[in-house]
């Protein structure tokens, strides 16, 4: 088809635009095209979106203006995410934002997706000390400046819906994989205490976004928070024991205990798992599994996201 709207995939080589990719390439009815946005297009991820069947793949930069505007051109849509954890800035990562919502807007896209987090200060405001303040004005930096760039969208007239994503179960592959312990035995130490952990498997944002630009104009200007399933650490950690046939274990940490493991993030990360803990009621009500899964049909608990990542996991880990 020759008709069909391009939708540019800012972070398509990544974990969350990477599962819109997917999610529009398996689409049956064929009503969008992707754009690939990369700073790599020849690097090996660009290499395998071309396998898998994307034609048109863009080099742009969000830390370079005016390399955006090609990735907007003629575009019928958007997703947009950034990558905190690349440089761990939350004013580089807003000034990225404001980059493409500019270049989006010069564009005339009629429909882009931010993805975006809450702002975690309207739970636990900077003069509470039950976390250390982080960048000088941010408790999770990689919330707070997500949730701060959600008016750029909204100042350059962008119609923009604004998708709040939440953990996703593919970390258990990198940074908060399990650990060993003396024993052998794999361990989960997030610092959550009996607290829920809302989850999501990557491929369930792609598949919810895609949902998104089909409705097109019902859900511009709307806030959609999505989960998989909201779970208990410790029954996390009895999922994996069930479906990997080894011992894995939940050994909470405090905050505290996991900023002082000094490795790089830890503070971020210490305060995003204090933030799911003591904020679980108001981050798991915002994320109604029942209005998702309407938008999404297809969408993944915990046990079936494992049941088809089981090798991998075992690989990885190993």
């Amino acid at each position: 088809m020759t008709d069909r709207k391009i939708i540019t995939v800012i972070g398509a080589t990544g974990r969350q635009g990477g599962g819109l990719v997917r999610a529009i390439l398996a689409d049956r009815e064929e009503e969008f095209t992707v754009r690939a946005v990369t700073r790599h297009p020849d690097g090996e991820v660009a290499r395998e979106l071309k396998r898998l069947g994307v034609d048109d793949i863009v080099r742009a930069d969000m830390d370079d203006p005016p390399t955006l505007a090609p990735a907007f051109a003629h575009a019928y849509g958007a997703f947009v995410v950034t990558n905190f954890w690349e440089h761990m800035s939350a004013e580089r990562e807003k000034t990225q934002a404001h980059a493409v919502a500019r270049a989006a807007s010069h564009a005339g896209v009629q429909h882009a997706i931010w993805s975006t987090l809450e702002d975690t200060r309207e739970c636990i405001p900077l003069d509470d000390d039950r976390m250390p303040t982080l960048q000088e004005r941010y408790k999770v930096p990689h919330f707070d400046g997500k949730s701060e760039s959600d008016h750029y969208f909204l100042d350059e007239a962008v119609p923009t819906t604004f998708l709040r994503t939440t953990f996703y179960w593919e970390n258990l592959f990198g940074a908060f994989a399990p650990q060993r312990g003396p024993d052998g035995a794999f361990e989960l130490t997030y610092p959550m205490g009996e607290s829920r952990l809302s989850g999501i498997a990557v491929d369930d944002i792609g598949r919810t976004a895609l949902a998104i630009l089909r409705r097109g104009a019902d859900l511009i200007a709307a806030t959609i928070s999505i989960a998989g399933e909201h779970l208990k650490v410790a029954d996390m950690a009895a999922a994996l024991t069930m479906s990997l046939g080894v011992p894995v274990r939940y050994r909470p940490l405090t905050a505290d205990e996991w900023r002082a493991q000094g490795t790089p993030g830890a503070d971020e990360s210490g305060n995003m798992f204090r933030y799911y803990a003591d904020c679980e009621h108001r981050f798991t009500a915002a994320r109604d599994l029942i209005a998702i899964r309407e938008l999404n049909p297809a969408l993944q608990d915990f046990a079936t996201w494992l049941a088809a990542h089981r090798g991998r996991l075992l690989t990885t880990w190993q």
